[in-house]
């Protein structure tokens, strides 16, 4: 696949020092209503599905209280689809320096790239400020050299959901190893069902699995030294990781077709009775708990992706992150900035993560100390989480976005048998060490960052 690599020049002299300026000393705290000449600040988010109704809701109420609060202070709200805002319009205006006040940003390897621009607004003061720097499950992927750049608004897990109804039937238990998952697989298959849903058009969607597969073979060091050349995706174990994905698609336990199908057709898989399993994360919670699931209301179960004999990463750990959340830019007013500091108040509370939790199945990016009325599916996929022996993010957090690209389309190639692993690993690396060689120029020219368009 061709790609053009374009270089954005980031013009430096033309950028404000808004990211430098103070927090402005607050009112009283105690005043109910603040009144401010006129303060407008733009919002961009994604929840535009029909499944993210609830999360939009919360958002909107929010929103809503912190300009009652605040007199002549108006937000603009606009949504806009996820990976058009991540991958196309929020890259063109974070190079163009003009991005939404407010708006949704993926933390890590993205992160890094708008915080070396000199995009993003430096959260330390106004979290430090409002005591909730220790209130958070993790914010490590939105610090840079000890600074936080954005606040998660919740979190997530991935692993597999399954139908309780057909394990039960066939006797099945709990797979505990790689073996036992395929063995599992095989008598699914055999009883007619699919064995794991896959809807995998958005090349995304090949990534999941995938990426937990591979994790169990090299371990998360691995990945994170292949952006510093330490480490290939042609060394023998991440060939493992590839060739173990392509046994799951030989051995046709994936959906049939599943390349000509969209996201959402995943999870209905399951909720049809037609797959047995889906590898997918916990934002799909809300369809598997709510009325779409039907006659599967309680009958669907969460499980960790088992072990791997051989395989150098952690076995029991899970892909779990923090990595969703809110990003401000860097050039907001004194006045905005109040306002930012007061919509942070209202939106990074114990009350409003609870509600996203019982509400949208959102796992709570904060520390709750109650936990009661949680749906059962959400308390086993919280159980599974404290009974990990450790967490990791995904990929796309760490190697650079034109990687991810990379490797969302040889995936589909191996899932569609065009490809073998060896040459699907050959190919990602190649992209891989551009990437790299890039990086290592930006760096040493002391250049703002490049960002890469297919």
């Amino acid at each position: 696949m061709k790609k053009s690599y374009i270089l954005i020049a980031v013009l430096l002299a033309f950028m404000t020092n808004a990211a430098a300026c103070g927090v402005s000393e607050p009112k009283d705290s105690h005043d109910q209503e603040d009144t401010y000449r006129e303060v407008t600040l733009s919002l961009r988010h994604t929840q535009i599905k029909e499944t993210s109704k609830t999360r939009l809701r919360l958002l909107e109420d929010v929103v809503a209280k912190t300009m009652a609060e605040n007199k002549g202070v108006t937000f603009k709200m606009e949504g806009i689809e996820e990976i058009v805002n991540r991958d196309t319009k929020l890259k063109q205006e974070m190079a163009a320096g003009n991005p939404p006040d407010i708006f949704e940003v993926f933390g890590g390897a993205d992160l890094k790239l708008y915080v070396k621009a000199n995009r993003m607004l430096d959260l330390t003061p106004i979290l430090e400020e409002l005591d909730l720097m220790d209130k958070f499950q993790s914010l490590d992927e939105f610090k840079i050299d000890g600074r936080v750049y954005g606040v998660p608004y919740g979190g997530y897990s991935e692993g597999l959901f399954y139908n309780k109804k057909i394990f039960s039937s066939l006797n099945l238990g709990i797979p505990k190893t790689w073996d036992e998952l395929m063995e599992t697989a095989e008598k699914i298959k055999k009883a007619g069902y699919v064995p794991f849903g896959l809807a995998a058009k958005d090349a995304w969607m090949t990534g999941m699995m995938w990426n937990t597969i591979m994790e169990r073979y090299v371990g998360i060091d691995a990945f994170n030294k292949l952006v510093t050349g330490e480490t290939k995706w042609t060394d023998p174990q991440f060939v493992k990781g590839f060739e173990a994905y392509a046994e799951i698609v030989n051995k046709d336990y994936f959906t049939r077709g599943a390349l000509g199908l969209l996201t959402p057709a995943q999870g209905s898989q399951l909720l049809r009775g037609q797959a047995a399993m889906v590898f997918t994360g916990t934002w799909d919670a809300v369809q598997f708990t709510s009325q779409d699931a039907g006659g599967l209301q309680g009958q669907l179960g969460f499980f960790s992706f088992p072990e791997i004999p051989g395989g150098l990463g952690d076995q029991h750990s899970i892909n779990a992150s923090y990595s969703n959340g809110f990003g401000f830019s860097s050039t907001l007013s004194k006045d905005q900035m109040e306002i930012v500091k007061k919509f942070i108040a209202n939106f990074f509370n114990e009350e409003v993560q609870k509600r996203a939790l019982k509400e949208d199945k959102l796992l709570p990016s904060m520390k709750l100390s109650d936990l009661s009325g949680i749906d059962p599916l959400m308390n086993e996929v919280l159980t599974v989480m404290n009974n990990a022996s450790s967490s990791w993010p995904a990929f796309d957090a760490i190697v650079q976005p034109v990687v991810t690209a990379e490797i969302g389309v040889r995936l589909q190639e191996l899932l569609g048998g065009l490809s073998t692993p060896e040459e699907v690993a050959a190919n990602i690396q190649a992209a891989q060490e551009k990437a790299n060689a890039a990086q290592v120029k930006s760096a040493g020219l002391g250049t703002p960052p490049a960002w890469e368009s297919k």
